[in-house]
C-alpha cells in the first residue's frame, strides 16, 4: 500500500542490487512512503548520517569490521530444513544498506541497530530484521554485513532480493546468497525466516519507475528456488511484497502462484485521496491488508511495512507527531501482535546527526544507545 514513492537513483555502482527512494514532493496517487529506504538507508533512506553512535569506539569498531567467519562448514554438509511457512509471532523492523550520505552501513552499525531494537522500553521481542538486498552497499556481490551482525546478537532475517534495474540485479544477489551460505553455514542458514524476491516492482513498473514485469519476477523467482535446492534454505518460504492495488493488473496475480507468502506494505499517512487522519488510520490499513489476504487465498501474508511518523509534511488529513504516532502504535502495531501476523515495523530509527523529513523512526537522531523512544510502546 505504498504510492507515490519515487526512485531517486540506481546504486552507485552499476553492479550493485539497491535503489535509494524518497516519498515524492508531487501529487502522487493514493499514498506513498519512504521505503526500500528501510531505517536509515533501505537499500538507503531519508534519513543521515551513522546509526551507530556518537562514541568513537564504536566508529572504530565499525571502521574496521569485517565479516568473521563464523562457519566455514558448506552447504551440503548441513542438514536441509524443510518448512511452507514462517513461524508467526515474528516482530522485527526493516532495515537498509547505507545510510543518508551514502556510507555503507557495517557489522557494528547493524548490531548496534539488532541490539537496540532488542531492548525496547515497554515491549519485548523485537528480534527479527527485513533486509532489501544480500549485497554489501558499493560491492558488486560481497555479502551484506547485515549477516555476520544478526548472527552475533541472534536476529531472525527475512532477506530481500533486489531484482530491479537489470538482469545483473538478480544474479549479484544469488551470487551473494550463495557465499552467505558458505561462508556462515548452518549460524546463517538457522536464522532465516523467508526469502522476498523482490520490493514492490511491480508497483514501480506501473508507474513509469524502475521496476520488473510479472514474467521477470517469476522468473527471478523461479532463479532463486533453484539457488537455494541442496543447500540449508531449500524449504524456506519464498514471497514477494508489492502494493495490493498492483494486482488490479489481473496480469500481475500471476505472481502469487509462484510465492509462498505475500508481503504487505500499508502506510495510511500517504493515502491523502482517502479520509487518512489518524481516526480513519485503522479503517485505511484493514482496508489494504484485508483486500491483500483476499488476494493471497490460502497463503499467508505477512506486514512487512507500516508506520506512522513523528515529523513531517502534512498529507491530506494526516498529521504527522509522536501524539499520533503513538495512536498508530497501539492500534496496528498491538492488534497485529495480538492477531499473531508476521510484522516488521518501519522503522526503528531514521534520522540520526540530521532530520529526516518525513521520519518514520520510533527514536529521534542522536546515539541510538541513548535515546528514549519518541512515543510510548507498551500495548
Amino acid at each position: 500500500m505504498r504510492f507515490a514513492t519515487s526512485v531517486l537513483a540506481l546504486a552507485a555502482s552499476a553492479n550493485a542490487a539497491c535503489v535509494a527512494r524518497h516519498p515524492a514532493s508531487g501529487s502522487g496517487s493514493n499514498s506513498g512512503y519512504p521505503v526500500v529506504a528501510a531505517h536509515n538507508a533501505v537499500v538507503g533512506s531519508n534519513s543521515t548520517i551513522k546509526a551507530a553512535s556518537n562514541s568513537s569506539a564504536v566508529a572504530a569498531a565499525a571502521a574496521s569490521s569485517a565479516p568473521a567467519t563464523l562457519s566455514q562448514s558448506k552447504a551440503a554438509a548441513v542438514p536441509v530444513k524443510s518448512k511452507a511457512v514462517a513461524p508467526n509471532n515474528i516482530k522485527g523492523f526493516n532495515y537498509g544498506a547505507f545510510f543518508m550520505n551514502q556510507q555503507a552501513k557495517l557489522q557494528a552499525d547493524f548490531a548496534y541497530e539488532f541490539n537496540r531494537a532488542k531492548n525496547l522500553p515497554g515491549t519485548s521481542g523485537w528480534n527479527s530484521a527485513r533486509i532489501y538486498s544480500m549485497v554489501q552497499w558499493n560491492t558488486a556481490n560481497d555479502v551484506i554485513q547485515a549477516i555476520p551482525a544478526a548472527i552475533e546478537t541472534q536476529t531472525t532475517l527475512l532477506l530481500g532480493l533486489w531484482i530491479s534495474g537489470g538482469p545483473q540485479a538478480i544474479d549479484n544477489e544469488l551470487t551473494a546468497l550463495k557465499k552467505a551460505i558458505s561462508q556462515y553455514g548452518s549460524a546463517f542458514t538457522d536464522l532465516v525466516v523467508g526469502l522476498s524476491v523482490g520490493s514492490e516492482d511491480l508497483y514501480r513498473q506501473g508507474s513509469g519507475e524502475v521496476g520488473t514485469t510479472p514474467e521477470y519476477l517469476i522468473d527471478c523467482i523461479a532463479k532463486t528456488r533453484d539457488a537455494i535446492r541442496g543447500t540449508p534454505l531449500e524449504g524456506t518460504p519464498i514471497g514477494h511484497v508489492d502494493t495490493y492495488d498492483s494486482f488490479v493488473n489481473g496480469n500481475n496475480r500471476q505472481v502469487i502462484d509462484h510465492i509462498d507468502w505475500l508481503g504487505f506494505d500499508g502506510y495510511p499517512f500517504w493515502e491523502k485521496n482517502n479520509p487518512n487522519s489518524i481516526e480513519n488510520a485503522h479503517e485505511r490499513f484493514y482496508e489494504g491488508f484485508s483486500k491483500t489476504k483476499a488476494l493471497a487465498g490460502n497463503k499467508p501474508v505477512y506486514v512487512t511495512e507500516t508506520g506512522w511518523p513523528v515529523v513531517g509534511k502534512q498529507q491530506g488529513a494526516a498529521v504527522a507527531s509522536a501524539e499520533n504516532a503513538r495512536t498508530y502504535w497501539k492500534d496496528i502495531a498491538c492488534s497485529l501482535i495480538e492477531q499473531g501476523v508476521n510484522l516488521w515495523w518501519y522503522d526503528l530509527q531514521e534520522s540520526q546527526y540530521g532530520q529526516a523529513d518525513p521520519d518514520f523512526g520510533i527514536f529521534p537522531a542522536g546515539d541510538l544507545g541513548q535515546l528514549q523512544p519518541s512515543y510510548e510502546l507498551t500495548c
